[in-house]
């Protein structure tokens, strides 16, 4: 098995469960042979400058660290965990109500270093227990829903390349919900797998709570933003219920039909006569009798699952009556909120290009201005990516200047030669050094990509880096922003697998700039 290295991200908003969560985790932690190399916990509570309430164990208090989130939702937390997190080859997300087995750590490493390098993201077993013969209420049954879903970052854990591949978490799912499978659909995508381990947590259910089904109905926006993302088909990749939105649409479309009929019942017997009204008034009420049947249907699937308690009865019967017009309003107003929203990832800030190979031809040591020839279309992606309000710069090894055979003097009369062919570009970082002078910059280590965003003043996440070769896409993922490879005949072939790539540089820039403009159809 391989050591694995990896870091625990759990976003929270200070709730109770915290502290259970954190004290099984230090139990686990403790008898690992492989812990976490850091614990991110992602403060994600609104409008509060106050410490997070929680006392971390000791076992986890020397490598824990306390990001602030800004109440942006589960997504844009956990995106603000990892992105904060030291350098680990897996990000391993947990929710702040879970708790981990006492093996956890163990078989989490057992996960971990058995996954093949095709494994985007590794998932564990959530156990939701529950007293045998003890009927659930409607509440809680989502809960226990979680025991065999797929992909919920209850337990998932995600190598950092697919996730910074896929631009993380999106952060335009406002709740815990869809969140995690959009994400899965997208690693996916990029030629990703995902896998399912065997380490386990528990995720406890909650009292119950009589309305929460009429604030869960907001979800239903989540599943536009499905639809509209991943398109009709998403459920079933996702492995996800067919959900009840067809009979919520017919039960409204059935009730406002009645209401209708029966207010122009007495219009329509003035207008056509007494036959024509009772035509109307039947009409009324066979659209009442249809809205009656399948409300009463849906209540008594929700009661018969419960307790049947006299309060829950009650509840599952307004609620039943109010869950179908909620259900399609919130449809309703995501689909409309979505007609216009590109896919995740958003533009980026920057776009960093390398230079031999990508921009222009490779001349090995070029010391000669005259001999820089620019790459089929790359100045037209250079241009493409300035026109769409994106900041354009270059990294690159020269390691010549090392070896002694390209003067810096020569060389800044290269890279000029680049400028003057393809544009001004807003940063230029170069890497002199020798391969085995163990510098921070050489690509495939991240300096460079570092070293670019900070003079541009953007994150590095807000940064693609495009190169020809897999050390330009590896010394992306080193820095945490996105990278794409754009072959030549000096690319290997195996460098394409689980790799984000492009047939031209024009359509590696064409990839992150029309999503400014961009829809799906859905």
């Amino acid at each position: 098995m391989i050591k694995p290295s990896y870091v625990v991200v759990i976003p929270t908003i200070g709730r109770p469960s915290l502290r259970a969560c954190l004290d099984t985790l230090a139990t686990a932690v403790a008898a690992a042979a492989y812990p976490p190399r850091q614990v991110v916990l992602a403060d994600d509570r609104r409008g509060t400058a106050s410490p997070l309430p929680v006392t971390v164990p000791p076992p986890l208090a020397g490598r824990t660290i306390v990001v602030t989130a800004g109440g942006r939702g589960p997504a844009g937390a956990r995106n603000a965990g990892w992105r904060a997190a030291g350098p680990a080859e897996w990000v391993v997300f947990l929710d702040d109500d879970v708790q981990v087995s006492g093996g956890w750590a163990s078989a989490l490493a057992a996960d971990l270093g058995g996954a093949d390098p095709r494994a985007g993201g590794v998932q564990g077993i959530v156990e939701v227990p529950w007293p045998a013969g003890q009927r659930p209420a409607d509440s809680q049954r989502a809960t226990l829903g979680l025991a065999g879903a797929r992909w919920i970052t209850a337990d998932m854990a995600y190598r950092r390349a697919a996730l910074a591949d896929a631009g993380g978490f999106d952060e335009r799912f406002p709740r815990a919900y869809r969140e995690d499978a959009d994400l899965a659909l997208r690693v996916v995508g990029l030629g990703w797998e995902l896998r399912s381990g065997r380490r386990r947590v528990s995720h406890p259910v909650r009292p119950p709570s009589a309305w929460a089904s009429l604030g869960a109905q907001r979800g239903n926006a989540d599943d536009a933003a499905m639809r509209h993302q991943h398109g009709p088909g998403w459920r079933e990749r996702a492995q996800a219920g067919a959900g009840r939105l067809r009979l919520h649409a017919a039960t409204c479309a059935l009730g406002a039909a009645a209401v209708a009929l029966a207010a122009s019942s007495r219009a329509v017997s003035q207008a056509g006569g007494p036959a024509a009204g009772r035509r109307a008034g039947w009409a009324a009420a066979a659209c009442g009798a249809g809205w009656l049947a399948l409300t009463a249907q849906f209540a008594a699937r929700r009661i018969l699952a419960g307790p049947r308690t006299a309060p829950e009865i009650g509840a599952m019967t307004v609620t039943s009556v109010l869950i179908p017009p909620l259900a399609v309003g919130h449809r309703l107003a995501g689909t409309w909120r979505g007609r216009h929203a590109g896919p995740w990832p958003p533009p980026p800030a920057a776009v960093l290009f390398d230079r031999d190979g990508t921009l222009v031809r490779d001349v090995p040591y070029n010391t000669d201005p005259d001999k820089v020839e620019m790459m089929p279309g790359a100045a037209g992606a250079v241009a493409a990516a300035r026109r769409a309000g994106i900041r354009v710069g270059v990294v690159t090894n020269q390691s010549g200047v090392g070896h002694g055979l390209i003067t810096p003097a020569q060389l800044d009369a290269v890279n000029r030669r680049v400028s003057a062919l393809a544009g001004p570009f807003d940063t230029w970082q170069v890497c002199p050094h020798r391969a085995g002078d163990g510098c921070p910059c050489r690509k495939p280590r991240p300096g460079l990509i570092v070293a670019a965003a900070e003079e541009l003043g953007v994150a590095v996440a807000d940064c693609v880096v495009i190169g020809d070769i897999a050390a330009d896409v590896a010394a992306a993922r080193a820095a945490g922003a996105r990278g794409i490879l754009v072959p030549t005949p000096a690319t290997r072939p195996e460098e394409l697998t689980g790799v984000p790539h492009a047939a031209s540089l024009s359509e590696a820039v064409a990839s992150v700039t029309w999503k400014r403009s961009g829809t799906h159809d859905a």
